[in-house]
């Protein structure tokens, strides 16, 4: 069959007026003005995606701490590597941040920090030489502390905590354990064996580091089952806390605890597969809302952070 082309005469038009649009010119971005206080900033960025994410994010949060419900950070070891704890430090202290769970290689840096104001090595160079992650003071101090913290009853967060806490470390003020321990707030540590440096050490008791992060799943999970009106935000862990958080939920609502209407958010520079599925969308499927945040920590957490210091 031959086809000619097709006689547009007849289409039918409407005016642009009469129709429904998703961008207005009411939600466009405003140009920042020098000296401009930072909630100014805030209220000139556009109302669109990621900007309106992060907005809804800032503004669950502070509806949570407002309403005395929790407010989970959930954390990968990366942004204690840019330099953020003094920032989440902070948020603990104004009583916003209400728990920490974080994989193992967190209380590696949180303690490198507090001990001697730096850490993260140059994996490739030390690699080669079978030095790599040989800090004597690291392995030594952290697997003790976990043992005896054991041997006491606690967790791996609170045997940290509370060790940096009783040290005389000048920078353990710089600690999130050691916060979260003289705070009294959950920090919890999820670890799996052999994945952090500590392990490689003759002092590691991985009867101790197992029943500790048991413990800490454990005290996490009745975190989470308070979880009902609260935000949960997972920042930089891919694979680890994802799927703590998901079996976490699934004990709290198998033993019947109502968490249904909460916030998810998922902070990292890719959109991983667990934290898309185990933070974001399956968790809230019935009720709740969840939001991807797609950027740099070092960028992305301080804004968030400004922006609800600036709310509250």
């Amino acid at each position: 069959m031959k086809y000619l082309h097709i006689d547009v005469k007849g289409i039918k038009t409407y005016s642009i007026k009469e129709r429904s649009s998703k961008v207005s010119i009411e939600k466009s971005a405003v140009p920042h003005e020098k000296g401009s206080p930072f909630s100014e900033f805030t209220g000139r960025l556009p109302g669109f995606l990621a900007a309106d994410d992060l907005k809804a994010v800032a503004g669950a949060v502070v509806s949570a701490h407002k309403n005395k419900r929790p407010v989970i950070l959930g954390m990968g070891a990366h942004p204690i590597k840019v330099g953020l704890s003094p920032l989440i430090i902070d948020l603990m202290q104004r009583g916003v941040i209400t728990a920490i769970a974080t994989n193992g290689a967190c209380i590696v840096h949180d303690f490198e920090i507090a001990y001697a104001g730096h850490t993260s090595e140059d994996v490739a160079r030390e690699l080669c030489t079978g030095t790599f992650g040989m800090a004597k003071e690291t392995g030594q101090m952290l697997n003790n502390a976990i043992t005896a913290g054991v041997k006491q009853g606690l967790g791996i967060g609170r045997s940290i905590g509370g060790f940096i806490d009783s040290s005389g470390f000048e920078l353990k003020d710089k600690s999130i354990f050691r916060t979260a321990c003289a705070l009294d707030l959950p920090a919890t540590v999820h670890v799996a064996i052999g994945s952090d440096i500590i392990h490689m050490h003759p002092e590691a008791d991985g009867a101790s580091i197992g029943e500790g992060s048991l413990r800490d799943f454990r005290l996490l999970t009745s975190v989470i089952a308070d979880l009902e009106g609260g935000v949960y935000i997972n920042m930089g862990s891919a694979v680890v806390l994802p799927e703590v958080f998901l079996k976490a939920l699934t004990v709290a609502r198998n033993l019947g605890h109502k968490v249904e209407e909460f916030t998810t958010a998922n902070m990292d520079f890719i959109q991983h597969y667990r934290p898309r599925e185990n933070v974001l969308r399956r968790p809230t499927m019935t009720k709740g809302r969840c939001f991807a945040l797609t950027g740099h920590h070092e960028i992305m957490f301080p804004l968030l952070a400004a922006m609800i210091i600036e709310e509250l």
